[in-house]
């Protein structure tokens, strides 16, 4: 269907199962990234620097006929950035707070091919109704979500109980805003 290979450098099992849903021959090819940004970047500015850094560390693997994309998704809550926890009581403490609130998840995207660089970030605001502690335990107990930024996927058990509404994409929610990176691709990539 499309003429470029797209290389998608990231070990998520979510993101690999969406974009192979948009009709590219996908290749994953990933590389241990330290993810470290200037703590004078805006916190919603981090997601896409993460993005580029990961590009970054997979350049040189890029053939011509490639285009390579990366991600990073954060929590935005109360001004303090939620990655993915570091074990259950972080899971806990994290979507305690989370509850009976709003939170921005936001995906940074980096698209390179040897020729073009695209980066841009996408932004999904949440509603998380009122989460009993029993449900949270439930949750961590049951679904381990310590690969997840914010300790929850939309797409498990908590997201059908606890999120009321989102104004944004859905997809984003899980890591990658399809619509955006499609659009992103056609734009400058594909066609």
């Amino acid at each position: 269907m499309h003429k470029l290979k797209l290389v998608l450098g990231s070990k998520s099992p979510r993101r690999q199962a969406l974009i192979k849903e948009l009709g590219f021959e996908v290749e994953i090819r990933t590389k241990e990234t330290e993810e470290i940004y200037p703590n004078t970047l805006e916190l919603s500015e981090v997601p896409e620097y993460l993005a580029k850094l990961k590009a970054e560390a997979l350049l040189d693997s890029l053939k011509d006929d490639e285009v390579l994309l990366t991600t990073d998704t954060v929590v935005l809550h109360k001004g303090e950035l939620l990655g993915k926890p570091k074990n259950s009581k972080d899971s806990l403490k994290m979507l305690n707070s989370l509850s009976n609130s709003s939170h921005t998840v936001i995906t940074g995207v980096s698209l390179i091919s040897n020729q073009k660089k695209c980066s841009f970030s996408t932004q999904t605001e949440v509603f998380f109704s009122d989460i009993n502690s029993a449900d949270i335990n439930r949750y961590i107990e049951q679904h381990k979500p310590f690969d997840k930024a914010g300790s929850y996927g939309i797409q498990e058990w908590l997201g059908y109980i606890g999120v009321e509404k989102i104004n944004g994409c859905y997809y984003n929610v899980m890591g990658l805003p399809l619509h955006d990176v499609y659009k992103a691709l056609k734009n400058n990539f594909l066609l």
